[in-house]
């Protein structure tokens, strides 16, 4: 039995490289496993893709979503690609509970490492994912790193962060740094602004009020006026990571991609689950969001398009993936019924008991 395990992290809990080796711990002694963790342009995309296009680790000094100093890195590859995730800069994973406070949280860390990065020996294009942000600024902090100025009509300089930007009346981009090619891994499909839009479906997350939704909304519907960007503003992914999708794709002309195709392509996905009887793959949590262009969910349709039966392992799987024929079964931790805290601080274990129970399923399968 060949079974391959190309899941993404359990957000909170377990990065994707220690999920599928609880996967694997769970499988029958006689299959024959081949590890491929995955991401989508979110926490972990970076390591991914340093180990899938041989790269070295950089390191840089930078700021928190809060603008307190941290130190995050970026990997470079010899053929002078840097990859990066905002994450590292400017995610949610680095603000703790009680600090979160979204009006006043910015890109501009993630600012700093591009230009860390343009400013490396040898770098002619800038790869980032923009997966598991803190931010809902539109990019404008990460632009104002970069050399945009922030101005109200007395062209006074702002604060570049939404709470701060309430009267932006002027966005000078002269100063803005020359940079080489950025192109963007993008996990998810939703525009700027509305019902689907960054603050309306994220900003819940991130901690954001309604009061605080209603300021962002209104902020990010003034900043595409200002810009007169409508047209990339409803762009697939414009509003992913608070609408830095958006940003960079106005102030420094970046290409957006699926974030799922790039890793996809680096790994050679296609051709390894063609070598495969069965799949595995899963996340955290398994949602409507997931189907939105999330990497486990790419994985089931690249399965199913070569004919091979796909087994969803997560800590959560709502009933809109359940009701979809992308898995063959779907096991979620949640199955347990134990308090939250417990699935999250055992994962590990939860997971390999979990698929201990898949044997029979997967010699089912197998035969088919």
């Amino acid at each position: 039995m060949r079974v391959l395990i190309a899941n993404d992290k359990f957000k909170g809990s377990l990065p994707a490289t220690e999920v599928s080796r609880a996967i694997m711990a769970g499988l029958p002694a006689s299959c024959q496993v081949d590890l491929c963790p995955i991401a989508d342009g979110g926490e972990g995309f970076t390591a991914t893709m340093l180990t899938a296009l041989g790269s070295k680790w950089v390191e840089c000094d930078t700021i928190d979503a809060l603008h307190r100093p941290i130190k995050s890195r970026y990997a470079v590859t010899d053929s002078g690609l840097a990859v990066m995730e905002m994450a590292s800069a400017s995610g949610f994973e680095l603000i703790h509970k009680k600090d979160r406070n979204i009006l006043r949280s910015s890109t501009y860390g993630t600012g700093l490492m591009i230009r860390h990065a343009a400013g490396q020996k040898g770098v002619e294009r800038i790869l980032i994912g923009i997966g598991g942000s803190a931010t809902n600024d539109g990019g404008v902090g990460m632009a104002d790193a970069l050399g945009a100025l922030l101005l109200d009509k007395d062209e006074e300089p702002l604060s570049p962060f939404p709470g701060g930007l309430q009267d932006l009346a002027i966005i000078d981009l002269d100063q803005i740094l020359d940079l080489p090619p950025i192109d963007v891994a993008c996990d998810v499909d939703n525009p700027v602004l509305g019902a689907n839009g960054a603050t309306a479906v994220f900003g819940p997350q991130k901690g954001a009020t309604p009061a605080d939704q209603a300021v962002l909304e209104d902020f990010l519907a003034h900043l595409i006026d200002l810009t007169g960007a409508k047209d990339l503003a409803v762009k697939p992914g414009a509003g992913a990571a608070g609408g830095l999708g958006f940003g960079l794709m106005h102030f420094l002309n970046a290409k957006l991609h699926p974030g799922f195709d790039l890793v996809s392509e680096a790994l050679n996905l296609e051709s390894r689950i063609t070598n495969a009887d069965v799949v595995i793959t899963g996340e955290g949590s398994l949602d409507a969001q997931s189907l939105s262009g999330k990497g486990p969910i790419g994985v089931a349709q690249l399965a199913n398009k070569l004919g091979k039966p796909v087994i969803a392992v997560a800590g959560h799987i709502s009933d809109e993936v359940r009701t979809t024929s992308l898995f063959e079964q779907c096991f979620a931790l949640t199955d347990f019924d134990l308090p939250l805290e417990t699935l999250m601080s055992d994962a590990e274990n939860l997971i390999t008991q979990k698929v201990r129970s898949l044997s029979d399923l997967l010699l089912l399968l197998g035969e088919g």
